[in-house]
C-alpha cells in the first residue's frame, strides 16, 4: 500500500481527502512562512502559494517518518486588488479585508507540492528481493479560483469574525464553513478555494507512478 503524507495541520484537508476516500497521515512542518517569504522576496501570490507549499513538502520529507512515503505540502494564498492576503490573525485585519471584499471578487491560489520518499532503483542493491517504486519526483502545480462575494453588512462582518473562523484562513474566509454563506460564487475548482485540489494532487501523482485510486481506502 502505498502512503500519503499531508504536510499540513490544516482540518479542512485532511476533511476534503477523506471525504475523497484517500487514505492519509498527518506530520506537520515547522516552516516559518515569515522566514520563506523574506528569504525568496516572492510577492506574486500564484508564486507564493507554490513556494510555501514546496517549503512544507521538503520539509515533512526530510523527517525519517516519511521514509518510504508520498508528501503531499499545501499552502493557500488569497490575491485581492494586486495583494496578497494570507491568513489576517487578528479582527482588526480581517474586518478591513472583508469591508473591501464585500460584493467584490479574488483569486484564491493553492499550491501543491509531492515529494516522492520511496527507495528508487539507485538506492536499492540489486540482490533485494523487493523492486524500488520510488521516482525521486518532487513536483508542484497551483490550482486557482476565482471567488466572487455577496455584499456584506457591517453586521455579517462583525458576527463572522466573532466565530473565530475568518482569522486562520487564507483571504479570511471559509467555502466550507461559516463563510460560505458570503460567497455567491466560485469560477473555477471548488477543492482548490477548500485548500486542496483532489484532481491537482491526481496530475502530480502521476510523476510518481501513482494512480490515486491506489491511494483510495478499501474500507470505506
Amino acid at each position: 500500500m502505498t502512503r500519503l503524507i499531508l504536510a499540513s495541520q490544516s482540518p479542512a484537508r485532511t476533511k476534503l481527502l477523506k471525504e475523497a476516500g484517500i487514505q492519509h497521515d498527518v506530520l506537520v512542518s515547522d516552516v516559518d512562512e515569515d522566514a520563506v517569504q523574506a528569504h525568496y522576496g516572492v510577492t506574486d501570490a500564484h508564486d507564493t502559494a507554490l513556494l510555501l507549499a514546496r517549503a512544507k513538502a521538503e520539509a515533512v520529507a526530510a523527517l525519517p517518518e516519511a521514509e518510504g512515503a508520498l508528501v503531499i505540502g499545501c499552502d493557500s494564498v488569497f490575491e485581492f486588488d494586486g495583494e496578497s492576503h494570507g491568513k489576517p490573525y487578528t479582527a482588526e485585519v480581517a474586518r478591513e479585508r472583508m469591508l473591501r471584499m464585500s460584493g467584490s471578487k479574488g483569486v484564491l491560489h493553492t499550491g501543491h507540492w509531492l515529494v516522492d520518499c520511496r527507495d528508487t532503483a539507485a538506492d536499492v542493491d540489486e540482490d533485494e528481493d523487493e523492486p524500488a517504486d520510488g521516482t525521486g519526483a518532487t513536483v508542484g502545480s497551483v490550482s486557482s479560483a476565482e471567488v466572487h462575494f455577496v455584499e456584506m453588512t457591517t453586521n455579517d462582518i462583525d458576527a463572522y469574525i466573532a466565530t473565530g473562523e475568518p482569522l486562520h484562513c487564507a483571504g479570511s474566509f471559509t467555502i466550507d464553513g461559516l463563510g460560505g454563506a458570503f460567497i455567491r460564487k466560485v469560477d473555477g475548482d471548488p477543492h482548490a478555494v477548500v485548500g486542496l485540489s483532489i484532481s491537482t494532487l491526481r496530475e502530480l501523482l502521476v510523476h510518481a507512478n501513482v494512480g490515486i485510486t491506489e491511494l483510495w481506502d478499501a474500507h470505506q
